[in-house]
Formats: C-alpha cells, sequence, structure tokens
C-alpha cells in the first residue's frame, strides 16, 4: 500500500528523530545508514522541507534536523508530504448515478482510507521510537551516528 517513497522518508525522519539532540546530519551519511539512494533522498528531503518536518543547514557543519520535535510529527505528515494519501469523494469513473453517494465499493474503500489515514494521524514519531514492546527503529544507524561524529 505504500510507496517506497513512503518508506524513505520515514527511515530518514526516524533517524533524524534519533538524532535529535546531536545537530544536523549529513545528507550523505543520511543516505547511507537509511540504505536510500543519495539523489533520491535530495528529493525526500526536499519534500519533508516543503512541508517543515526538516530543515537543512548550510556548511561545514551543516545537514538535516527536524524542524519540529519528534512529539509533534506524525507519521501521516511524512507520508502526506511524499506522496500523499487521498480519499475516495467522488465516483472515480464519473457515474452520474454515483454523484450523490459512492457505490459500496468506493465507499468501502475510502472507509480504508480514513482508517489508514486516522491510525497514522494519531502515531507520531516519537511514539515509534518510545515503543518499547518491539525492537527499536534502526538502532544500529544511531549507534554508528554516534561514533562517526
Amino acid at each position: 500500500m505504500f510507496s517506497q517513497t513512503v518508506e524513505y522518508a520515514v527511515r530518514a525522519v526516524v533517524m533524524l528523530a534519533q538524532c535529535h539532540e546531536q545537530g544536523p546530519v549529513g545528507s550523505a551519511l543520511l543516505a547511507q545508514r537509511a540504505q536510500v539512494p543519495p539523489s533520491y533522498l535530495a528529493k525526500i528531503l526536499q519534500n519533508l522541507a516543503k512541508a517543515g518536518i526538516v530543515i537543512s543547514r548550510r556548511g561545514a557543519s551543516g545537514g538535516f534536523i527536524l524542524a519540529r520535535t519528534p512529539e509533534e510529527v506524525t507519521i501521516l505528515d511524512v507520508v502526506q508530504s511524499v506522496d500523499p494519501i487521498h480519499r475516495i469523494t467522488k465516483c472515480p469513473l464519473n457515474l452520474d448515478s454515483h454523484c450523490e453517494v459512492l457505490c459500496p465499493m468506493h465507499a468501502n474503500l475510502d472507509a480504508a482510507i480514513a482508517e489508514v489515514q486516522g491510525i497514522l494521524g494519531s502515531s507520531t514519531i516519537a511514539e515509534l521510537l518510545g515503543d518499547k514492546s518491539r525492537p527499536s527503529p534502526m538502532v544500529e544507524t544511531i549507534r554508528f551516528l554516534k561514533d562517526s561524529r
């Protein structure tokens, strides 16, 4: 259901959240550790910056940082910035008889989309990192970043 772009964007934001207190992370290091092609990550980071999720800093100690705290960024924010999920508000087939009310097929699909948006919109990046019932996301990456500074 989610594109590779979404996967890459979430990886990048999670990594930046893990390094939130340490300052900017260079795009080359971010690409390497998130296993994202560097040129593709650059486009993703542009979209994340336009959405106000990350900030880029130039210079020798530059790189990318979160624009907001991990508690303020939802997974839906990240998804919508790179590959938006769209609700079905009218018949995709433009059938006249479906103008007022969606058919059962499209109504059910829209309900599923609404459910996904609700779950992603109520889940923050901080919650992903704070879930102790599962392995920590990309934990080896964070160790590498700490060791490489």
